[in-house]
């Protein structure tokens, strides 16, 4: 599996999804879930279509997936990773999107595929700090007690565990989360947790397969 690990939006390295465009399918998940704990209305749906705009002039063919349509199905689930080999989780709120993805199963089904060459997981801010090993230094800068499935379980602090360290984004950005990503860092700091700090703009890409990263 190659990451697409992206602060905000796509990032400063398209190209890298181009790339990706020249050896497979070109359909792509949008994940919207990060987003469930904002009311609908036009702003929200403004978001989404931004974003997915942004990847179909790369050249995906978009899909939007709702993974509340996939609880408590999981063999559901399984047939969205059969029919999609490409997903991107838009930014939000990182423990509720983590709630999600538990719900549905597809957090299950993302790292049983971690080593399988033929996909891709990319995103930004609240859909990629989920893949670190904890998600403790993010919770400085979202509110994890947010449950808008009603679910009344506590908060999920462990990540996915495709990469190491915590992802920190939008560090020293013109993003109105700039100030948290600070005290995240801090946070980091005193209780010796590894990390990266991303600017807006910055990508990394790993993978996984190759066992490789590429800070860009």
């Amino acid at each position: 599996m190659k990451l697409y690990i992206s602060s905000y939006k796509l990032g400063n390295k398209k190209e890298e999804l181009k790339k990706w465009l020249e050896t497979n399918d070109n359909k792509i998940g949008l994940i919207i879930n990060s987003r469930d704990v904002f009311p609908d209305g036009e702003r929200k749906t403004f978001g989404i279509k931004s974003d997915a705009d942004e990847l179909i002039a790369l050249g995906f063919d978009v899909e939007i997936v709702d993974l509340k349509d996939y609880f408590n199905n999981n063999e559901n689930t399984k047939e969205l990773f059969n029919k999609l080999k490409a997903f991107y989780a838009i930014g939000g709120n990182t423990f509720v999107l983590r709630k999600a993805m538990q719900l549905s199963g597809f957090d299950k089904l993302l790292i049983d595929n971690a080593y399988n060459p033929e996909y891709l997981y990319a995103g930004y801010s609240a859909g990629v700090c989920l893949l670190s090993k904890s998600l403790r230094g993010v919770a400085v800068m979202d509110e994890p007690e947010l449950d808008p499935y009603k679910t009344n379980q506590p908060p999920i602090y462990d990540g996915l565990g495709l990469i190491d360290e915590m992802i920190i984004p939008h560090f020293n950005s013109n993003h109105k989360e700039t100030e948290l990503a600070s005290k995240a860092v801090e946070y980091c700091k005193q209780n010796n947790f590894s990390y990266i700090a991303m600017q807006d703009g910055d990508v990394m890409i790993k993978d996984i397969t190759k066992n490789n990263t590429l800070k860009l």
